[in-house]
């Protein structure tokens, strides 16, 4: 079969890292987002967790047909096994492709370089930020600093605290895809 034959685009797709809590699902906005970036056209990378990294995963895998995986990069254990394990519940079930990696820095130490937070940013093309905590947060500050673009889910700023006042904060889905879509397709 020849390359033009082929009914699957090889055109690259855009890829969009979820960013959020990884205890609480926030499940009424995390599912219809992973739905909606799937209609979109993306690659959806997540941190591979629990809480919204597994809510938006589920909602993206759930869209068929649909062009794009769920890759989760994945932590360590704060051991010095070999080969380096995940933490329990890692990955969740909707991740496709998991990128294990020696990295067991999380949370509070989330923008140190032993974090895989790191790898979460600079494999996004767009970085979505939705409610959490300090791991967020890191996630939120190492875009910033690696020149992504973040647009902030929420509903109120206090949804995730100590966000920076310069990230635009989307309440609605529609508009956080549609600016998906404009910083992917310019």
């Amino acid at each position: 079969m020849s390359r033009t034959d082929r009914s699957v685009s090889t055109r690259a797709l855009g890829r969009v890292s979820v960013v959020g809590s990884g205890t609480m699902g926030h499940t009424r906005r995390a599912v219809p987002l992973g739905a909606g970036l799937a209609r979109v056209g993306v690659h959806l990378v997540t941190g591979g967790g629990q809480g919204v990294m597994a809510e938006v995963a589920r909602g993206f895998v759930g869209v068929d047909p649909r062009r794009g995986a769920s890759v989760g990069i994945l932590p360590a254990r704060a051991s010095s096994e070999a080969p380096p394990e995940p933490p329990l519940g890692y990955p969740n079930p909707w991740v496709e492709i998991p990128v294990h990696t020696h990295l067991s820095a999380r949370g509070e130490r989330g923008v140190e370089p032993q974090s895989r937070n790191h790898l979460v940013v600079l494999t996004a093309d767009v970085v979505v930020a939705m409610p959490g905590g300090a791991g967020t947060r890191s996630e939120v500050e190492l875009a910033l600093a690696y020149g992504r673009p973040v647009i902030a889910h929420l509903e109120r700023r206090e949804e995730l605290p100590g966000l920076p006042v310069d990230v635009l904060l989307v309440p609605n889905l529609e508009q956080v895809l549609a600016l998906v879509r404009h910083r992917l397709c310019g």
